[in-house]
């Protein structure tokens, strides 16, 4: 059972082994499905507290929130052991939860988001990096997969669950249905998870993650900015991201001289780690970061209703569950991976080239088709980032490693979102005038519904063209994702190549 040679895992008995995976699997599910979830209420929570000009940030702080802390969290589990430090995410996420349901007002609601993604973020993070506690490398692939899947099944059925819910229960019932399960998380972790504590003494590197924390908010703030300031070239976005990069050159010059840093900079001098990073991103913008459009291009430019778009995720669901499957035994039985990143990024390319060039006069059949193409791609790239840098990382840094690569992704998400956005509303800009139906960029999918004639015709042309460039935007990066994934040295998952560690200056001083 031993691939990689020294590995001892931190459950020996198989079975509870099995055990203490499905309860991580359980927790990861409350985590991604909690930025899933509540957009379909949110409609009903702006009708009970107003402020509708906050609407977004109901979501966005919980996202901005879970990538200020996932790098922190992977450092403490390195340093103090992974349990106690997945039993606290789970514990400020069940606080958070419990808040949101019992939030008062808007603002109230938005704190308590920003408290349940500090654990959200934690739980990511932690999770993976217990399951290299857990599991060998390349037994690891096969398990990764199914994390993969809850991933991206809470992602698909969060916003129907969360729209279901608020009908049958009322909005505060999303937030509040965390408790019991996160308490089972709790009882199960707490009494099947022995703590392995490292053997180096803890120096938690406080300035390193404060600076990180700054930087990362910057980043994600920014990327955010079309809709907070109007533009990410408007004055307030540029001081925003130049404060960003004035933070991450703090951070730097503080981890090369930290003990313990928060992210060891010789791991990000891997050409392995920053090649996987680079992929990570790409990915997280194609993956997470086209949802929504995929529902709003099916509803605009193919007049589905909500409901029926809603089904074409379904072959996007099942192109993921067999492209993860499928990777996570393979990538189990020969330990190789890059092979797979490689199949991702050509997958994802070629959905996004055939959509870009024929999906608007496309018949359904074909839409789902690409779509569950652009699935199976998303399956077979979704794991390699975490598996190939955990091999990458020393033993006693899988947790930054970890942490870093899932930030990655979600920061690739986040700024795909806001370029996406960009990008569709200088398309629609563009467009200009609807004769007899006004500005294009002011119509509501229910209102392009009602137009016919060359009104309709016109306005389908419109978004018909936005949607274009942001699928060749979509194109770009998975070609960006595909020259990395080509870059990437043909390695066996428990082969370790790893970068000597240097040691800080204030050591050698």
């Amino acid at each position: 059972m031993n691939q990689q040679g020294n590995f001892v895992s931190l459950v020996e008995d198989p079975r509870l082994r099995i055990i203490v995976f499905l309860f991580l699997l359980m927790a990861m599910f409350l985590a991604t499905l909690d930025n899933q979830i509540v957009s379909t209420a949110l409609p009903t929570i702006v009708g009970d507290f107003g402020h509708m000009e906050r609407f977004g940030w109901v979501a966005s702080a919980y996202l901005l929130a879970t990538c200020a802390v996932m790098p922190v969290y992977g450092k403490l589990g390195d340093l103090i052991g992974r349990k106690y430090v997945l039993m606290a995410a789970v514990t400020i996420f069940l606080i958070g939860s419990l808040t949101c349901g019992l939030a008062v007002s808007m603002n109230t609601l938005i704190a308590a988001r920003v408290l349940q993604g500090f654990g959200g973020g934690g739980l990511m993070v932690s999770i993976f990096a217990l399951n290299a506690d857990l599991f060998p490398g390349r037994e690891r692939a096969r398990y990764q997969s199914y994390t993969s899947l809850v991933i991206m099944t809470s992602g698909a059925f969060g916003p129907m669950l969360g729209g279901t819910m608020t009908a049958a229960f009322g909005w505060r019932s999303i937030f509040l249905i965390n408790l019991p399960l996160g308490l089972i998380v709790l009882a199960g972790l707490a009494l099947l998870v022995p703590n392995r504590k490292p053997d180096r003494k803890p120096k938690i590197d406080l300035a390193g993650a404060v600076l990180l924390a700054a930087s990362v908010t910057g980043i994600v703030l920014w990327s955010d900015s079309s809709e907070i300031f109007g533009s990410m070239i408007a004055p307030q976005s540029l001081l925003v991201i130049a404060l960003a990069a004035v933070f991450a050159i703090a951070w730097v010059l503080v981890e090369r001289r930290a003990p313990e840093p928060i992210i060891p900079l010789p791991l990000l001098k891997n050409p392995t780690v920053a090649l996987l990073i680079i992929l990570s991103v790409a990915s997280g913008g194609i993956a997470l970061g086209m949802v929504n459009y995929f529902a709003l291009f099916l509803q605009t430019v193919h007049g589905l209703a909500p409901a029926k778009a809603g089904l074409f995720f379904i072959p996007v669901t099942l192109g993921i569950v067999l492209g993860s499957l499928t990777t996570g035994r393979l990538i189990a039985k020969t330990g190789y991976y890059k092979r797979y990143a490689v199949a991702s990024m050509c997958l994802s390319a070629t959905a996004f080239i055939l959509l870009m060039l024929f999906a608007p006069v496309s018949p359904l059949w074909l839409i789902a088709t690409l779509m569950a193409l652009q699935g199976m791609g998303i399956g077979f790239g979704q794991q390699v980032p975490v598996l190939g840098v955990q091999n990458a990382a020393r033993g006693g840094d899988i947790g930054a490693a970890t942490g870093t690569v899932t930030l990655s992704r979600m920061i690739g998400a986040a700024m795909a979102i806001s370029v996406y956005g960009a990008i569709l509303a200088k398309g629609l800009d563009d467009a200009g005038m609807i004769p007899g139906a006004g500005n294009l960029a002011e119509l509501t999918p229910t209102a392009l519904a009602t137009l016919t004639g060359p009104a309709h015709q016109a306005a389908i042309a419109g978004y018909s063209d936005a949607f274009a460039n942001l699928f060749m935007f979509s194109v770009t990066m998975a070609l960006i994702g595909l020259c990395a994934s080509v870059l990437l040295k043909r390695i066996r998952l428990g082969e370790h190549h790893p970068v000597p560690v240097k040691k800080p200056l204030a050591a050698s001083a």
